[in-house]
């Protein structure tokens, strides 16, 4: 373990850290599989969703509900958290431990930003046109979905949090590196998910 904890300089920094140890390829393999089983979730809810969207049960309907300046808004913030994520480990492969640091807590207070309006739209339809999880199976498979979401997002930031606040004092090293470069991924993969959520749920459900 002491060989890729040892203090690294730029000039013996290998080009992919991410993938400089076993350890770190086993990270990043690891990780798609565990994308694989993501995906299948995820594909499981958006089905759901579409089989489900015009049971309204007598209530609101997609085009009286949703409204796209607040999603656009909203999608708008987590695809800048996902450039700010690529800038973030642009300077880690550049050995500028300070950069990455400072664009990942970018990265967090943007995705923290993205929460609190998707927090804000739930409440808006719960008292504005009382949807609700039980109230039809639209509004069970749409909390569902988009919730499912909001929590890996909160996961998201959780894990990218603790290892910028875990690492603060020790540094870039090849132990950390696939931890950064993985979190990076997660939450790219996160992003791309609410693509299809903001296509198949949003735009479609406006246009009915």
């Amino acid at each position: 373990m002491a060989n890729v904890e040892e203090k690294l300089t730029a000039e013996n920094f290998p080009a992919s850290p991410e993938k400089a140890t076993l350890e770190g390829k086993n990270k990043f393999l690891g990780f798609w599989l565990f994308l694989g089983g993501e995906t299948v979730l995820f594909a499981s809810l958006f089905a759901t969703f579409l089989a489900l969207r015009e049971s309204t049960a007598g209530g609101a309907t997609t085009q009286e509900l949703f409204e796209l300046p607040l999603v656009f808004v909203a999608t708008m913030i987590l695809l800048t958290s996902s450039l700010t994520s690529v800038y973030a480990m642009y300077h880690m492969k550049n050995f500028n431990f300070a950069k990455m640091q400072l664009w990942l807590i970018i990265t967090v207070l943007l995705g923290l930003a993205f929460l609190l309006l998707e927090i804000y739209e739930f409440n808006h339809y719960i008292h504005e046109f009382d949807f609700t999880i039980t109230g039809s199976a639209l509004g069970s498979a749409f909390y569902v979905l988009v919730g499912t979401h909001g929590l890996h997002v909160a996961f998201g930031l959780l894990w990218i949090t603790t290892l910028i606040v875990r690492n603060s004092k020790r540094g870039l090293s090849l132990y950390n590196a696939p931890k950064y470069y993985v979190a990076s991924l997660y939450w790219h993969f996160i992003d791309v998910v609410w693509v299809f959520i903001f296509t198949v749920v949003y735009l479609m459900g406006m246009v009915g």
